[in-house]
């Protein structure tokens, strides 16, 4: 029996383009909750990404309430130092609207280039979160501010800073409002060389 040449599947292959095309950056979300289960399955799809050496340097940390009360209390005291009460009550009330929180660590390295290795093993892997929540029509942020910085971070979130560092803050939820947005054509982007 002679092998068979995988068929070219047009019309899969566009609506993986859309998915990839389409997803976005989502600021306001409704005020409903996400399930649990398709929060695990989209972070179990998330541990399949490309890991060099097999490192698998991810770590998923699912805030409950009595941990995103912290940071928001946080959060409002970083703002406070810097901009005063009224710019971090604004803040705090705003990020107090995020339906979920989650938050992605990376494995510690002394070896530069393994640390460099793992932080885009974990980009790539927060890429696969982030877009099999968008196939089920859960929208993401990825926010990297001065909180995930900041020392009382980790003892909220549980981790220890001396073998982790945040990769970032994910607030997650159904959309309320699907912004639109555009790339540069290709040639801007595409060399090819001889």
């Amino acid at each position: 029996m002679k092998n068979k040449t995988p068929s070219y599947e047009t019309q899969q292959l566009r609506e993986f383009a859309e998915i990839l095309r389409g997803r976005r950056t989502i600021e306001l979300f409704l005020q409903t909750s996400v399930p649990g289960e398709l929060l695990k399955d989209a972070i179990e799809a998330a541990t399949w990404a490309p890991n060099h050496r097999l490192t698998e340097p991810w770590h998923f940390y699912v805030l409950g309430e009595q941990s995103i009360t912290r940071c928001l209390d946080l959060c409002r005291s970083i703002v406070s130092a810097k901009k005063g009460s009224k710019a971090a009550d604004f803040k705090r009330e705003k990020w107090s609207e995020k339906p979920g929180w989650l938050v992605v660590t990376c494995r510690r390295s002394e070896d530069e280039l393994l640390q460099q290795e793992d932080y885009a093993a974990c980009s790539a892997a927060v890429q696969n979160l982030m877009l099999y929540l968008w196939k089920a029509g859960v929208g993401c942020k990825w926010t990297t501010g001065d909180i995930i910085r900041d020392t009382r971070f980790g003892d909220i979130v549980g981790f220890a800073e001396k073998e982790e560092f945040v990769v970032g803050l994910f607030w997650y939820g159904y959309p309320k409002l699907t912004p639109t947005q555009s790339r540069k054509e290709l040639s801007y982007v595409l060399t090819n060389t001889p």
